[in-house]
């Protein structure tokens, strides 16, 4: 037994510890408004702190200590905290594509389904997407949605060929996948001139997304219908999945739905979690978060569907290129990537 080893693993887990509690930390300040009254605020006591938020200055001492304890905060000295800029913007800004506080709220919510997980460990049976706690929903979203805030219209779209002038000149448009909308009312905003449906499975979703088309004034020019991958309705110049054909129950079938859905000259825009190709590319921070989402989210969520393909969200380039093969899709083509994301261009 080498000591000097199994101390600097104790070591390691019991961070491990520390990080698994600090994700709740995170949900609370980030539901309190407590990392918002500290955004450029500089140092400040907690009694000030509880203040600002309506808080009860005990809690918010704990919170701070934590806080401090994993580095997200600073503590300044004599009773003082404070929230350094750079942190600032991956806790509160969501119009940054380095917010991160959408994660932490969907691992929250993901953990909360780790005993019903354990028993499909046993059954093999899966656990609708659906089902999970609604961090989950919202956290999802929030997560991915700076990057589709940033990089959809400027650099996804720009990069398919042809397609921004398509959509430019009025284009039909399927968001397969849709959830609360996000992409669909970003797509939708662009370009005023195309007719944009949004599809998904989940009720709830479809109905806060019509809400949201509502409230944006982009109702007159985009829907919502309740569908899955493999059976939504219409014939489109651009399909569009992000960040849920590895949910899905039948990946293949469902690219294969799409294929058949594509006009002559149809795209489908295809955008995964970023992932290699092989399990040691993945052995690096986002590889681990995603494989623990894909645990307690993505692969029970195939798994309680038709087929359960079960592929997992880190598929790969390689893979996911090998699936719209096998859907008929003959040209494939990765047009971006970013720390999160890859994205694919696929045709006829």
């Amino acid at each position: 037994m080498d000591e000097a080893a199994l101390m600097e693993f104790v070591n390691g887990a019991v961070a491990d510890v520390g990080a698994v509690l600090n994700g709740a930390m995170v949900v609370l300040g980030d539901q309190l408004g407590l990392y918002r009254a500290l955004a450029g605020a500089g140092p400040v006591n907690t009694a000030e702190l509880a203040a600002r938020t309506n808080t009860t200055e005990r809690y918010v001492r704990e919170w701070c200590l934590a806080q401090s304890a994993r580095g997200y905060l600073v503590y300044e000295g004599g009773g003082r905290f404070s929230l350094p800029d750079e942190h600032a913007v991956a806790l509160t800004d969501e119009s940054s594509p380095a917010c991160v506080v959408g994660a932490f709220q969907t691992a929250v919510g993901a953990v909360y389904a780790t005993d019903r997980v354990a028993e499909r460990f046993r059954t093999g049976e899966g656990i609708a997407w659906g089902d999970h706690d609604g961090h989950v929903h919202t956290g999802c979203e929030r997560f991915f949605r700076p990057g589709y805030l940033n990089h959809l219209t400027s650099r996804w779209i720009p990069a398919l060929d042809g397609v921004a002038d398509a959509l430019s000149n009025g284009a039909r448009v399927a968001d397969v996948g849709c959830g609360h909308g996000a992409t669909t009312l970003i797509l939708a905003a662009t370009y005023p001139e195309s007719q944009i449906t949004g599809f998904d499975r989940h009720p709830a979703s479809v109905e806060a997304a019509r809400k949201r088309a509502a409230h944006a004034g982009l109702a007159d020019r985009i829907a919502f219908e309740v569908a899955t991958a493999d059976d939504f309705p219409g014939h489109y110049d651009l399909v569009t999945m992000f960040d849920c054909l590895h949910d899905m129950g039948d990946p293949v079938g469902a690219a294969r739905h799409v294929r058949d859905a594509l006009t002559p000259r149809g795209t489908f825009l295809l955008v995964e979690p970023q992932a290699g190709d092989t399990w040691e590319d993945n052995f690096n921070p986002v590889g681990a978060a995603y494989y623990g989402f894909s645990t307690l989210l993505c692969t029970p969520s195939s798994l309680s569907q038709p087929v359960g393909a079960a592929l997992g969200a880190q598929a790969g380039p390689a893979r996911l290129g090998q699936l719209a093969r096998e859907a008929g899709f003959g040209h494939v083509r990765r047009v971006d990537d970013t720390p999160f994301n890859l994205v694919l261009e696929l045709r006829n």
